[in-house]
């Protein structure tokens, strides 16, 4: 296939123009008028995931591996180091990510995943009404992503709605209309101004709550006439569980 036609493709199952204003969704490397051999899916690229796969991919990922101004290509530093890689293998990549966000992942997450009835959403907050117990919460919340530990913010023993925000969604806490927000990469001082304002947050993780969407992008793609595979990014975080001294 084209790479104009995968993209086109793309296009219409999560518009681009969906996009966030400062987000870098689209294609990032590639030639459209190029051939690809085979898509590769996942939630970032990397240099092994380069390496092991062969020339005229088309890699779909989540994350843009360009954001924002590039003003060098130091391919001694990333991302510029992935790039070269890249290009000497003619591959391609492009990203579909706060479009995707809005017409996939946060539904899919905050259904299929943790098994809420979404009540209404906007276009990246979904929200449920009901009742829950916060040790029952937390427990579910644990198993369905797979996370050890959790970092939460103004402890409710009953909460009677919760909203969420796959990825880093803590600047939208304003527009959360709630007893409990649950997103990743919770910064100190969005805690603290969602205890002033009584808001449950819990952290649930930037890769754990997004880490779904290669396999709901590779339910879009079977209908292609082209390979499309799983590549599976790794979580840049580990828990260190070992006491010291």
């Amino acid at each position: 296939m084209k790479l104009q036609e995968v993209y086109d493709f793309l296009d219409s199952v999560s518009p681009f123009e969906l996009q966030e204003k400062w987000d870098n969704s689209g294609l990032i490397v590639g030639d459209m008028s190029r051939d690809v051999s085979q898509i590769v899916v996942a939630l970032d690229i990397d240099e092994e995931m380069i390496e092991s796969t062969k020339e005229d991919t088309l890699f779909v990922v989540h994350h843009p591996l360009i954001f924002g101004k590039m003003t060098q290509l130091d391919f001694s530093k990333y991302p510029s180091n992935l790039l070269e890689k890249m290009i000497l293998k003619k591959q391609s990549l492009i990203a579909l990510h706060t479009n995707f966000d809005q017409t996939h992942l946060n539904r899919y997450v905050f259904e299929k995943v943790l098994g809420f009835k979404l009540e209404s959403q906007k276009p990246f907050v979904c929200t449920a009404k009901g009742k829950w117990n916060y040790k029952a919460l937390l427990t579910l919340l644990k198993e369905k992503l797979n996370l050890p530990t959790l970092k939460v913010i103004g402890k409710k023993e009953i909460i009677n709605s919760i909203a969420l925000t796959t990825g880093a969604g803590a600047s939208l806490m304003d527009e959360v209309e709630a007893d409990c927000f649950l997103t990743g990469d919770i910064k100190y001082h969005d805690a603290m101004k969602a205890m002033s304002e009584d808001l449950m947050m819990v952290d649930i993780g930037h890769y754990e709550s997004e880490k779904f969407f290669a396999d709901i992008l590779m339910d879009e793609l079977k209908v292609l006439p082209i390979l499309a595979i799983i590549a599976n990014s790794k979580n840049p975080f580990h828990i260190e569980t070992d006491k010291i001294g």
